[in-house]
């Protein structure tokens, strides 16, 4: 993980401040949007480097703000980005500052609910999202997909400024104290890597919590679990983690005969005897392929 120092503040670089000046004049960040502004550069530097953008790219960027970084994405040789934006007088500076870029284009909305095609109703090749806190989960769901109905074609990589404690549950691994339901759902959609944390200080204003980007490369439609499969994982994971404190073999008890279920724990490579948490991603589906393959027989 890249370590942040000091921050390299936007908000007291002249050539920032002139270039926003006029744009976003009097606006301030509005708490009902979830608004804190990303200030500093080294972090918008670590995204854009985390983002890997080529020139065939054509960029989604949820959440542009004041444009920050917007301005480094169209400075990249990626062949577009759009911007969705929910707050009005923003999507009005963002179209004065950067409307002259022929590469650039915004959308006005909530973006759990507009269309996430560009203007040519093409889709975007990756993602690049200030994640505001309060619709996390919504927009992770939007833009990844569920277990039993994941996004297709996937985006080939999202690069996500989300909450500490969320990035952590998404990248942990078993047996951690953060691994969760949400870990093994995520880490059977994508691989998930840490690029920086990011402290309070780089955000104007500052929030309540610590945050961290993260990097979600969705694997192949090929590689994910098919749709009935799926559905067995999401149903293990559901009845498993009500009780995390719980062994497997009290809290799965029920779903078939005590002998059958160890032996195709067994072969899943999971001993009942272990707690969900405890318990891989891959074992979890070849447990539901089992449970799967054993309903078909019966």
């Amino acid at each position: 993980m890249t370590a942040i120092t000091a921050p390299v503040d936007l908000l007291t670089d002249p050539v920032i401040l002139q270039a926003g000046a006029m744009s976003f004049s009097g606006h301030t960040a509005r708490k009902r949007f979830g608004q804190h502004w990303l200030r500093d550069e080294r972090v918008l530097d670590h995204i854009l480097e985390a983002s890997g953008l080529q020139a065939d790219d054509r960029v989604l960027e949820v959440g542009p703000g004041r444009g920050a970084l917007t301005e480094r994405l169209l400075r990249s040789p990626a062949a577009a980005v759009h911007a969705v934006e929910l707050d009005r007088d923003l999507v009005a500076g963002l179209r004065d500052r950067f409307g002259s870029d022929g590469r650039f284009s915004l959308r006005e909305g909530d973006v759990l609910d507009v269309p996430l095609t560009l203007p040519d109703e093409g889709l975007a090749t990756k993602v690049v999202a200030n994640i505001p806190y309060n619709i996390t989960g919504p927009l992770m769901e939007r833009l990844i997909g569920r277990l039993d109905r994941p996004v297709d074609p996937p985006y080939q990589r999202l690069v996500l400024l989300v909450q500490k404690e969320v990035a952590e549950r998404i990248r942990a691994r078993p047996g951690h104290s953060s691994f969760s339901a949400l870990s093994v759902r995520m880490q059977l959609l994508a691989q998930c890597s840490t690029v920086c944390p990011v402290p309070p200080r780089c955000f104007q204003p500052p929030p309540k919590v610590q945050s961290e980007v993260i990097r979600l490369d969705p694997l192949p439609m090929q590689q994910r679990p098919e749709p009935a499969l799926a559905r067995r994982v999401e149903s293990l994971l559901k009845q498993a983690f009500l009780a995390r404190r719980k062994m497997l073999r009290n809290t799965l008890a029920g779903l078939c005969p005590p002998e059958q279920l160890q032996m195709l724990a067994a072969a899943a490579g999971i001993d009942l005897q272990q707690r969900p948490q405890e318990v891989a991603p891959a074992a979890w589906v070849e447990l539901a392929r089992g449970l799967n393959q054993a309903d078909s027989a019966a």
